[in-house]
C-alpha cells in the first residue's frame, strides 16, 4: 500500500487492535530488512472487550501478524509475508531464551530449555480473492468468508470484497476502496456517536483521507455527499473544541499569572518550583482560590497551603 492511505490503514488496525491488545506498527524484524505492518498480542482481561469487536476481535484472539494490502496480494507478496512470520516466530523465540538466561544465570547448563512461543497468526487482508494464493496454500473459507490455510501456516486470509455488510465487519470493510469503502463509510455514520468504532475511525478519517482523492460515478453521488457532510460535521465539531481548549488554556495562564503578580506585590518570593506549579495549573477554580489568598497572604504557604 502506498504512503497516506498505507498509514490510514496500519492505523485503524492498530488503534482499533489497542482496545483489546498491545498493538504496534512498522514492527521491524532483526536480521532481515523486513517490516510488521501490524502486530497484535491479545490482552487476557480484555476477552469480553474483545469479543464485542465482531470479526477483528476474532482475529487477533491469538498473536497475530496483520498484513493489509491495497490491492489483491499475489503469491509472491503472500510468501513475502510468510518469511516475516517465520522470522519473528525465530526473533520471539530468541528473546524468550534470552529471557529465560537473565532469570536464571547461574544455571550450569550448555544448552538451556527453549521457552514455549506461541507460533504467531498471520492474517493477509486484500480487496479481491487471490485465487493463485487460496490454491496453492488449501485455503479454505471458515466463518464470514475468512479463509484458513493448511494448519500449519496458522495464516487467514481476509477477502474485503466478500465480507457481509454488518456491524461486526465494519472496522475491516474500512481498510477497503471504492464502492465497498463508501458502504462502510454511510454505516459508520449511521452508528450511535459513543460507539467504538467511531471513536476509533472518524478521527484517523478525517486525519488521512482528506488528501485522498478518488474518482467518482454518479452513481455515487448521494452516498458522497452525505459522508462528506457528516466529515464537514465532525471536523467542525473538532476545531470548535480545540478553539475552546485554546480559550481556557488562554484564560487558565493569564489567571496563573494574575497569581504571580499577586504574590509580587505582596513581596513573596516564589521559587521556581512553585512558579512552574501555578504556570501549570488549569483548574479555574484552583487559580482563583489561589488569587484571593494571593491578595492577603504574607507567605507562600497560605497561597500553596493545600500542596505542602
Amino acid at each position: 500500500m502506498h504512503n497516506r492511505s498505507d498509514q490510514l490503514t496500519k492505523s485503524l488496525l492498530r488503534d482499533g487492535l489497542s482496545l483489546v491488545s498491545a498493538a504496534e506498527t512498522e514492527v521491524e524484524v532483526l536480521a532481515a530488512t523486513q517490516k510488521i505492518d501490524v502486530y497484535s498480542v491479545p490482552d487476557p482481561a480484555r476477552a469480553s472487550e474483545r469479543a464485542a469487536m465482531g470479526l477483528l476481535g476474532e482475529l487477533s484472539a491469538e498473536p497475530s501478524l496483520f498484513e493489509p494490502f491495497h490491492g489483491t496480494p499475489s503469491l509472491r507478496q503472500v510468501r513475502h509475508c510468510l518469511r516475516k512470520q517465520l522470522t519473528w516466530h525465530h526473533e520471539l523465540e530468541r528473546r524468550a531464551r534470552s529471557a529465560a538466561r537473565s532469570v536464571a544465570p547461574d544455571e550450569d547448563t550448555d544448552t538451556p530449555p527453549q521457552p514455549a512461543v506461541d507460533f504467531p497468526a498471520l492474517v493477509v487482508i486484500g480487496p479481491g480473492r487471490p485465487e493463485t494464493v487460496l490454491d496453492a496454500y488449501r485455503c479454505e473459507p471458515v466463518q464470514a468468508r475468512v479463509y484458513h490455510a493448511v494448519p500449519g501456516l496458522v495464516m487467514r486470509v481476509v477477502v474485503l470484497a466478500e465480507l457481509p455488510r454488518t456491524r461486526a465487519t465494519l472496522l475491516l470493510r474500512l481498510l477497503g476502496s471504492g464502492r465497498r469503502l463508501r458502504e462502510a463509510l454511510t454505516d459508520l455514520a449511521a452508528l450511535p456517536d459513543d460507539a467504538w468504532e467511531k471513536s476509533v475511525a472518524t478521527p484517523l478519517l478525517v486525519h488521512f483521507r482528506h488528501e485522498i482523492q478518488e474518482p467518482t460515478t454518479d452513481e455515487e453521488d448521494d452516498v458522497s455527499a452525505e459522508i462528506r457532510a457528516w466529515f464537514k460535521e465532525y471536523e467542525q465539531k473538532l476545531r470548535a473544541e480545540e478553539r475552546k481548549e485554546g480559550r481556557d488554556e488562554g484564560r487558565a495562564e493569564e489567571a496563573a499569572r494574575s497569581v504571580l503578580t499577586a504574590l509580587r506585590v505582596r513581596g513573596i518570593a516564589v521559587p521556581d518550583a512553585a512558579r512552574e506549579r501555578i504556570l501549570a495549573e488549569k483548574d479555574p477554580e484552583a487559580l482563583e482560590r489561589w488569587l484571593e489568598r494571593a491578595i492577603v497572604a504574607t507567605s507562600l504557604a497560605e497561597v500553596l497551603d493545600e500542596l505542602s
